[in-house]
């Protein structure tokens, strides 16, 4: 009997350092066609706008934050643990002791800081919010006010929520952590 964990988390893998986009196309390639999606979600490269100045003009790039490193979401299993180690490019897991032994997982604060710094929600799937749905907003100036929806951005995570203060409307935008639904 295959030892399952049922929580995802996150995982750090290390690769060849200018292979983490061919690393992620693979491991999200391989996921889709060994039948894994319910077990590898989500493959993100830590990376950040770098703007220089070329010819007298700015040059927006991305720069990789950690080099050589790739985030994976994921449920622990024998099988997904197998697709994701096994996938080109992928030279192990930073946290796995060797032998066998499977890696420990991010702690949940520490990808929260990563995921919020590359403007990426960490409860990515968890949470379906509709525009006109009521939210409790749980961070942020207007912790603890309650907000109607009016626009959702589902690549960067945020919700615009309208807020009543002081009898008028005031628009807000938040992050899919800084809202529960009611």
């Amino acid at each position: 009997m295959e030892q399952v964990e049922i929580e995802k988390h996150w995982y750090v893998l290390h690769t060849y350092s200018g292979y983490e986009n061919k690393v992620k196309q693979n491991i999200e390639s391989r996921a889709n066609s060994m039948g894994m999606e319910d077990y590898i979600f989500r493959v993100v490269i830590p990376e950040e706008e770098e703007t220089e100045k070329k010819n007298g003009k700015d040059k927006v790039t991305m720069k990789k934050t950690f080099p050589g490193y790739v985030l994976v979401e994921m449920i622990m299993s024998d099988d997904s643990w197998y697709v994701v180690r096994n996938t080109p490019g992928v030279t192990g897991f930073v946290g796995s002791h060797g032998a066998g032994s499977k890696p420990a997982p991010l702690l949940k604060e520490e990808i929260e800081v990563i995921l919020r710094r590359l403007g990426i929600s960490s409860r990515h799937k968890e949470v379906e919010f509709e525009v006109g749905e009521s939210v409790t907003i749980i961070e942020g100036a207007f912790s603890g006010m309650v907000g109607k929806i009016t626009e959702i951005e589902r690549e960067k995570a945020k919700l615009k929520v309208n807020v009543e203060m002081f009898g008028r409307e005031t628009s807000t935008e938040l992050d899919f952590e800084q809202a529960d639904k009611l």
